[in-house]
């Protein structure tokens, strides 16, 4: 079976960077603590992740929309705690 380098690369990129901030939202979670999480950062990271799916969307790139859609819900969550346990 040949497998393509370049869709390999996306896929092992998507998982890697779609999970990069599960361990925040778990620590966040459990210790309801955000007092050394910076708001800016996520307000930035949401900014972006919404600029990606848009870019993604535009090349009909699986990819980039999946990858940033999951850090962007990841966003969404910390900023949500962040608010919430403020």
């Amino acid at each position: 079976m040949y497998i393509d380098l370049k869709n390999l690369l996306g896929y092992i990129a998507t998982i890697i960077s779609s999970f990069y901030l599960l361990p925040q939202v778990i620590k966040t979670w459990k210790s309801k603590s955000t007092a050394d999480i910076s708001l800016g950062m996520f307000i930035l990271g949401i900014s972006g992740a919404i600029i990606w799916i848009l870019y993604g969307a535009m090349l009909n790139s699986i990819q980039i929309v999946l990858t940033n859609s999951i850090v962007l819900i990841s966003s969404l969550i910390v900023l949500t705690f962040k608010i919430k346990y403020k």
